[in-house]
């Protein structure tokens, strides 16, 4: 079966010859394209959105044939046929709104949802002489020149009934599977659950459930340090090496402080690497096992000079919070994190034991014909999650973990502002202490992302909103997070946003 990928930013793509407008109505199946004397990257948008919208695969065969090139010519077909189908699935296709270019041999193209009417950017990069192959194709929120419907949101029972409307078509289409929570000053205003959490079984999502995390245990972990540099147990910029003198090495454990972990900016990169796709992976269950696949990393940079994700410097904060504390990493966190914030549903649990409630992560795959498949990520993420991710929770566990921050029960404000800030002094403009940070829309929280696994928790600092979307479905979470959003700053921006509940 086919596999899906839901985009290829900056993958690599090109071109043999040109198409024809009549060539164009044939490779999208029908779908009339109108002649363009666009840019070359607008107008390879145009034919990507006509594919997207209504090509058959016979069509992106000849298409990819003759349009796609460098490494995105090289990926194999079905890479190329689940991402076109399962855009299409998410989206119902597109409509085309305008395309711009925005730099030699760039553009992005504003279209249409035609299954939610949201409006998104499609990014395109092509050669730059003709016939101008497709180099670079992915998807984006809409950019700021689009024109985008005003939404108009008077109340919070507004609010919650749209959203609800948007997360129930998104389900009738299979576009979500999941559950959602949005709260207001710890209120909550809306909580629905959707699809499947077991295909096997036919068993049913609840509000219950527990999702996996991915990457969103990092805010867990990075409370925890907090924790402990306000009991004096650590410092901020003390050196790696103080605690764990030789990873990866002695000298590069002597350049790493702990402020580089929790940005992202120590130089180390992601222990999920060769060896562990090859291993069993029942042999990493404690964070002394998991490092165990880092032992050979380099510094790729000198840490605090650049930004750059990395899973391995917050699975190294896990030993760090070991030895700082005299306790197991998971222990801790359940006693200090998960108990006073009441996270009665939340852990990492080791999945070859019997964990009531979990939901079984699903990625959709698509035939030749286009019919959907589902293949569960059992065999593909960790058997455990730890200090960089793969735990599970709940939307209610996630609304009172963020409860319990903003209300200084974890720890004090001062370091639950060091948390929540950019460290742009550290090259982290936009990422603090375990926590993504919009300093314009006063946005804070974590996403987690995988085959299977899609979540996300936002805590909105200026309104008093808090947003969870956690999906089993790959990329699932996003639509109904970037809708929130836009529907949150429709119901601040209310001429009645201090009142009418």
């Amino acid at each position: 079966m086919r596999g899906s990928h839901l985009f290829f930013v900056g993958s690599e793509m090109s071109l043999h010859r040109s198409i024809s407008i009549a060539a164009l109505a044939v490779l999208a199946g029908g779908v009339p394209v109108q002649a363009q004397s666009d840019e070359p990257a607008v107008r390879r948008a145009r034919e990507m959105v006509a594919l997207i919208s209504g090509g058959t695969e016979a069509a992106l065969k000849a298409y990819v044939d003759s349009a796609f090139g460098g490494r995105m010519g090289e990926m194999p077909f079905d890479a190329h046929w689940g991402f076109l189908m399962s855009t299409r699935a998410s989206t119902g296709g597109f409509e085309w709104i305008e395309g711009r270019a925005e730099a030699p041999g760039a553009a992005v193209a504003a279209v249409k949802s035609r299954l939610t009417g949201n409006v998104a950017g499609l990014m395109v990069r092509v050669e730059p002489t003709p016939p101008n192959r497709i180099l670079g194709l992915g998807t984006r929120p809409a950019p700021a020149w689009a024109p985008v419907e005003k939404l108009a949101v008077a109340s919070d029972p507004e609010l919650a009934r749209s959203l609800q409307g948007f997360v129930e078509k998104l389900a009738r289409a299979d576009a979500f599977s999941g559950a959602v929570l949005l709260a207001k000053d710890g209120r909550v205003l809306y909580q629905g659950a959707f699809g499947l959490a077991n295909r096997d079984f036919d068993a049913a999502n609840t509000v219950d459930t527990k999702f996996n995390l991915g990457s969103m245990n990092k805010m867990f972990t990075s409370v925890a340090i907090a924790q402990l540099a306000e009991a004096g147990k650590l410092r901020l910029d003390d050196p790696l090496s103080k605690y764990v003198p030789d990873f990866p090495n002695p000298e590069a454990a002597a350049k790493i402080k702990i402020e580089h972990l929790l940005t992202h900016t120590s130089g180390l990169g992601s222990y999920f690497n060769e060896e562990f796709s090859r291993s069993s992976r029942a042999r990493f269950r404690t964070v002394d096992q998991m490092l165990e696949l880092a032992k050979n990393e380099t510094l790729a940079f000198e840490p605090g000079t650049r930004w750059s994700y990395s899973n391995t410097g917050m699975l190294v904060l896990g030993k760090v919070i070991e030895v700082a504390s005299g306790q197991d990493y998971f222990d801790y966190i359940r006693e200090h994190l998960y108990a006073p914030a009441g996270m009665t549903r939340s852990d990492s649990y080791e999945l070859d034991r019997v964990n009531p409630n979990l939901a079984v992560g699903y990625q959709k795959e698509f035939g030749a014909d286009g019919a959907v498949s589902y293949r569960n990520n059992l065999y593909m993420h960790v058997i455990r999650g730890g200090p960089a991710g793969g735990g599970y929770s709940t939307v209610g566990d996630l609304l009172a973990f963020a409860k319990a921050l903003t209300a200084g029960k974890l720890v004090g404000r001062q370091y639950v502002d060091l948390l929540t800030t950019p460290k742009p002094e550290l090259n982290s403009p936009s990422y603090g202490y375990g926590f993504g940070v919009d300093t314009e829309t006063g946005i804070v929280g974590h996403s987690g992302g995988f085959p299977g696994i899609s979540s996300n928790l936002d805590i909105f600092t200026k309104s008093g909103y808090v947003a969870v979307v956690m999906s089993n479905y790959g990329g699932g979470s996003q639509p109904v997070v970037e809708q929130i959003r836009a529907l949150v700053k429709a119901r601040v921006g209310s001429p009645t946003a201090s009142g009418g509940r």
